[in-house]
């Protein structure tokens, strides 16, 4: 156990999908629904995890053998969220979740969520689970189409709330997660319950843990130029 002094993070900014949201079923069923439309044998969980990169429409090229036009990107887009939506309602929380939350605000610190999930889908969700008060803010895209990076969203996210990226710390389950968060200058913790696998989510040289609770816990650690996976 390391005895350096905790992390002086005061603030976590939350992914959604993945994350705080166990939904891998309902991404694979997305990702096949994509896969069946474009003439693609169907998927397993562990291959999604392996390919899954951003942006999305380079990874979906990969995984189709094809390049997309504008056009195609949209209906693609829309196939996956049709799919995706038909299985919303089976999905949970991840592990931890809400407690784990419950316990780091009555410490007194902060906490918000960001996703790249459609901002009016979003909201809604989060309120029936009874998570919306425990967020100082929540965003979600707001373009009706999605794929692209965290990076400036997660700036104009931190710059709303006046908070010192050197105070945050990211958690999330992709690798654009932790370059988003090396675009402001934040901390950055992976769990590897979603879209990628700890192999892959390594390589950025990040904590990479297995669960929420681990993630918060590592708030205890110093983070940073590590690669090693918890």
């Amino acid at each position: 156990m390391s005895t350096e002094p905790a992390l002086a993070v005061k603030h976590i900014v939350w992914d959604w999908n993945g994350t705080l949201l166990a939904d891998n079923h309902a991404v694979l069923a997305g990702v096949n629904a994509v896969c069946a439309a474009f003439g693609r044998e169907p998927i397993d969980i562990e291959h999604w995890r392996s390919i899954f990169s951003r942006p999305l429409v380079a990874c979906y090229e990969g995984l189709l053998g094809r390049s997309l036009a504008t056009a195609d990107w949209s209906s693609l887009d829309q196939l996956y969220h049709r799919a995706y939506e038909e299985l919303l309602h089976t999905c949970g929380l991840a592990p931890g979740v809400p407690d784990e939350l419950h316990r780091w605000a009555a410490t007194g610190r902060s906490q918000s969520l960001l996703s790249m999930w459609f901002h009016h889908r979003l909201v809604p969700l989060i309120t029936e689970f009874q998570l919306a008060p425990l967020f100082a803010r929540v965003d979600g895209l707001r373009d009706t189409v999605g794929g692209g990076s965290k990076a400036e969203h997660l700036a104009a996210h931190l710059a709303a709330q006046q908070l010192d990226p050197a105070d945050v710390l990211v958690i999330g389950d992709v690798v654009d997660d932790a370059v988003a968060a090396a675009h402001v200058g934040a901390h950055c913790v992976l769990v590897s319950t979603g879209a990628m696998s700890a192999e892959k989510l390594s390589v950025e040289g990040v904590p990479v843990v297995d669960s929420v609770a681990a993630a918060i816990a590592l708030t205890n650690h110093p983070i940073g130029g590590q690669k090693t996976v918890y």
